[in-house]
């Protein structure tokens, strides 16, 4: 009997434009990339094709996938716009970047970066605090590179700057290979929307 679970169609990743310097992070990056095409997921990014923008992207093209790069058009010659891209959108903002990833996407994943991978990760992760959204957020913590940030996020918890249950905001894996069924798990059974005071 087929499954009735819904369907990843789309997944925006936000990670770095630099590969780091364990290479646990641009195999991680290309085994969701994999993943991505095998599922026939198609792959949102920020359209690089350096880092582990890149590894995704190239991961995702080689196994036959869809990938739909989204970059401002001040960075396309800096982040080297990623030339075999399906579709290579360009715009003016990062402002317009992210609301177009946002429109084109079913979730989110987040793997190892900077900060603007940080910027991307607490805006996604703010809309859905305000209700403005309750698209999955997937967090990878490869070898363990998110660990302290998420130290960060229970520290706020515990001093009184986010409400209870807001670690629930974000579903935290420790493998590229498990973003899917974390992702399509929570479309089937859509987290409660956080409740906060204000």
């Amino acid at each position: 009997m087929p499954s009735t679970a819904p369907k990843l169609t789309s997944l925006c990743v936000f990670c770095g434009s630099q590969p780091g310097v364990d290479p646990a992070y641009a195999a991680a990056a290309a085994a969701l990339g994999a993943a991505l095409a095998a599922n026939g997921t198609t792959l949102v990014f920020g359209g690089g094709r350096v880092g582990l923008m890149g590894a995704t992207a190239d991961a995702a093209l080689a196994g036959g996938g869809k990938v739909v790069g989204v970059i401002p058009d001040f960075l396309k010659d800096k982040e080297l716009a990623h030339p075999r891209a399906t579709e290579m959108l360009v715009v003016p903002t990062m402002h317009i970047r992210k609301k177009t990833m946002f429109e084109r996407s079913d979730a989110f994943c987040i793997l190892p970066g900077g900060v603007g991978t940080m910027d991307e990760l607490f805006e996604i992760v703010t809309w859905r605090q305000l209700h403005l959204h309750n698209k999955p957020i997937i967090v990878v913590n490869v070898a363990g590179y998110w660990s302290h940030l998420l130290t960060v996020l229970d520290q706020m918890i515990g001093q009184g700057f986010a409400h209870p249950g807001h670690d629930a905001l974000v579903t935290v894996v420790d493998r590229a290979e498990a973003v899917i069924g974390a992702a399509e798990a929570e479309l089937d059974a859509p987290k409660p929307p956080v409740l906060f005071k204000v």
